[in-house]
């Protein structure tokens, strides 16, 4: 990823609704949600999440397909682990104790559940 990609991204969820859908949609996995369904838990109307929609779709970090007459966005888990590798590429400075909390926070939520993503 280089700093252009990153900086469209980061601007992306720079923005409550944004990051609050994209935090939806990775918790959701790979199965996604129909665009209703993101619109209606979160409590918005449709005209604006089609706007938050095509924001993060155009910077990569969410992806769209249809099923029958609906379209069903997933989070785009390769583009949100090149923007956290960008962010964390200088990380240390030869000190890997500094980033040990956060390696800590990814193996305690990354930790497959019985239940599946939700």
């Amino acid at each position: 990823m280089n700093m252009d990609e990153a900086l469209t991204g980061l601007s992306a969820l720079a923005h409550e609704g944004r990051l609050s859908i994209f935090r939806l949609l990775v918790k959701m996995g790979p199965d996604g949600l129909a665009a209703g369904e993101i619109a209606q838990r979160l409590d918005t109307q449709p005209s604006t999440m089609s706007a938050q929609l095509l924001i993060l779709s155009n910077a990569g970090l969410i992806r769209a397909r249809r099923d029958g007459r609906s379209m069903i966005y997933t989070a785009d888990f390769a583009q949100m682990t090149g923007l956290l590798k960008f962010l964390t590429e200088d990380c240390c400075s030869g000190h890997p104790e500094i980033c040990e909390p956060l390696s800590a926070a990814v193996a305690q939520h990354c930790t497959p559940k019985r239940s599946g993503y939700r």
